[in-house]
């Protein structure tokens, strides 16, 4: 058996925390970055990456052991993203939205039979899932409002039709979780599950983006698209709580921050490289001797240091629940602040497409995005500061 079979075995049995995972994780990095710079520029989607992530047995990391997944726990899924994100963050996204749903699938709210279905698909067939939310009416979910998407009950089931935007992943995706409204009198609100290969689903290519451009994250018109009465997954009046939400917001902070913490890690790196081996005539020295490059280096390790404590913290279950976004919020800030410094002390080879800063740059900015926005966690932060300190 040759060392890299031994180490695939290592993984698909759930051995998780020791060197075999960490070999495989080295490799997959490598093999991200050598590609990234060329799906970046052409704004396209990496499906050797996903082949690759499926022969390591990742793609089922956090599917149960029922269903023959690894069942990887936070800290260890939160490695697995920095890794594949420190080679190609846009392959990282994908794989997170892949990792969310399958930690937080609720069995009250999602038939055995057909969770063990699409379980089976990831783990076997390799099969992504993500859910689609975003319409170009409504902005994003998370700051309330109805969907225009509506499901229209059948004789066999449903039939949808919306338009959703950023569709993360869509150019491999197997199964899609649609969020939308039912035609009812009083509609009820929830995600409905959707075979890629069913009729009326169409693809507009329109993901042409300042980072993460080999995301695929285009536009999806659905057409009276077709799906079984039991694909409809906690429907719910709006603006109640799904019991999924606390677990689901909790890996969702940790693990999106993980990304733009590992593409700081990677401008970090390639910086000190970067200073290590240039070595002006004027100079007659590296880069790396100066002080203002040393503290430099030493402000970002600094930021970094900062992300790991508290996404440490976030694995080990030492930050509320309430506390995620603000962790999400930090983490990132403090990712942007590391790759800013590094192209503003590099000048015109930090932002020549010759080098790679420039587009860990571009990448990074885009973890500002993701929900919860900042003005979101802040105000909350500041609200639920206020209440605690209000007499009772």
């Amino acid at each position: 058996m040759t060392a890299a079979l031994r180490r695939v075995e290592a993984v698909e049995e759930g051995r998780l925390d020791g060197p075999a995972l960490d070999a495989v994780l080295a490799e997959l990095t490598a093999e991200f970055a050598a590609g990234a710079a060329a799906h970046d520029r052409a704004g396209s989607f990496p499906f050797e990456n996903f082949g690759s992530l499926h022969a390591k047995g990742l793609l089922g990391l956090t599917v149960g052991s029922a269903w023959g997944g690894a069942g990887a726990d936070l800290a260890t899924t939160l490695k697995v993203v920095r890794a594949v994100a420190k080679g190609d963050p846009a392959t990282a996204l994908v794989l997170v939205m892949q990792y969310l749903f399958h930690a937080s699938v609720d069995q009250r709210v999602v038939p055995d039979a057909l969770y063990g279905r699409v379980a089976r698909d990831a783990v076997e067939n390799g099969a992504l899932i993500n859910a689609l939310r975003v319409e170009p009416d409504l902005g994003t979910p998370a700051r309330g409002g109805l969907p225009a998407t509506v499901a229209r009950r059948t004789a066999d089931g449903w039939v949808i039709s919306g338009h959703k935007l950023y569709s993360t992943g869509i150019p491999a995706l197997t199964w899609l979780l649609v969020w939308a409204r039912t035609d009812e009198a009083e509609p009820r609100v929830g995600g409905f599950l959707v075979h890629r290969d069913s009729p009326g689903i169409q693809v507009v290519e329109t993901w042409d983006h300042l980072g993460l451009r080999a995301s695929g994250s285009h536009d999806v018109i659905l057409t009276d698209v077709p799906t079984p009465l039991n694909h409809a997954l906690d429907l719910r009046k709006p603006g109640e709580i799904s019991p999924r939400d606390a677990v689901f917001g909790a890996w969702a902070a940790v693990l999106t921050a993980g990304i733009y913490d590992a593409v700081a890690e990677a401008a970090r790196d390639w910086l000190i490289e970067f200073a290590r081996q240039r070595v002006p005539s004027n100079l007659g020295a590296a880069l790396s001797t100066l002080p203002r490059f040393q503290e430099a280096v030493g402000t970002i390790n600094g930021l970094l240091l900062s992300n790991r404590a508290l996404l440490t913290a976030a694995t080990r279950g030492e930050t509320s629940t309430a506390e995620s976004g603000l962790v999400k919020h930090l983490v990132t800030e403090n990712a942007i602040q590391a790759v800013e410094t590094a192209v503003r002390l590099t000048g015109n080879p930090g932002i020549t497409r010759h080098n790679p800063l420039e587009r860990h740059y571009r990448d990074v900015l885009c973890g500002r995005i993701h929900t919860p926005q900042a003005d979101v966690v802040l105000v909350g932060a500041g609200r639920a500061a206020f209440a605690a300190a209000t007499p009772s």
